[in-house]
């Protein structure tokens, strides 16, 4: 009978619970993938959160951060040997990420985050809260957004917008759905080449410029047109240079782009 009665509390007893799943980390370690990624990051995350950054952030040529910046923290090319040695919480790149190294990361069970290219401000200003978010320091996207919108707003221009042309490394221009396009109006610029039927990534000769000019010419490239001789000869355009640098972020980019292309606005004659 006492062992009949010390088998039914046995099973009467409550099964102890499964201990929970662990949360993930508040301040994840991190390994970005990609410079623009890299530039927004290194302004809402701890120093010690990023393990590394992309290796383009340490290229004076490809880099979208100030490069002293950029090399505080650790490179990689973006191996999954590379990544793997880190042992970051998560791993942020881009949609564009090549499908079987992020099926890799994910076989490894390492987390994999991306985004897609940001096209406009409102774009850009998205992968901010996403990013400090995912860092977990949503109230730093918060004041990068702000910066962002306070730079905006003072390199708004009086005055009828000035026909210009971005004239962008290896001689193409940008359409009017590119990022730097939007920064352009919001300056004081018109899209001239978008204007004439240029497209995104479209190739401007010179010839095609010379009998085309626009009032102004913002030089990024460095081919030999882009800095013929002829260009002084064209009456009443002026040159000025925008660094490549510029081109192709947003996040904190923004911010330097606008103020350079407000410089430039102000400077007109």
């Amino acid at each position: 009978m006492l062992a009949a009665l010390a088998l039914l509390a046995g099973c009467a007893a409550p099964r102890a619970a499964a201990p929970p799943a662990a949360a993930p980390p508040a301040h994840p370690t991190i390994v970005s993938l990609n410079p623009c990624t890299d530039a927004i990051l290194a302004e809402v995350a701890d120093p010690a959160q990023i393990l590394a950054v992309s290796h383009y952030s340490h290229d004076p040529r490809g880099t979208s951060m100030d490069l002293a910046l950029a090399k505080r923290f650790r490179a990689t090319g973006g191996t999954v040997e590379e990544v793997l040695a880190l042992n970051p919480d998560m791993v942020v790149g881009t949609t564009f990420m090549d499908p079987a190294t992020r099926g890799a990361l994910a076989d490894l069970d390492l987390r994999v985050e991306t985004v897609g290219i940001a096209s406009t401000v409102a774009d850009s200003l998205t992968q901010v809260r996403q990013l400090a978010a995912l860092a977990g320091h949503p109230e730093r996207g918060e004041a990068l957004v702000a910066r962002i919108e306070a730079a905006l707003a003072a390199a708004r221009p009086s005055g009828a917008p000035m026909p210009a042309i971005l004239w962008q490394p290896g001689g193409i221009v940008p359409g009017d759905g590119a990022l730097v396009s939007e920064l352009m109006r919001r300056t004081g610029f018109a899209n001239h080449a978008a204007a004439r039927g240029l497209g995104q990534a479209d190739y401007l000769s010179l010839e095609r410029l010379l009998s085309d000019p626009p009032r102004v010419l913002l030089v990024a490239g460095s081919e030999r047109g882009q800095h013929h001789p002829a260009l002084r000869h064209v009456p009443q355009l002026q040159r000025a240079a925008f660094d490549p640098a510029l081109l192709y972020c947003g996040g904190p980019t923004i911010i330097r782009a606008a103020g350079r292309l407000a410089q430039i606005r102000e400077g007109l004659s």
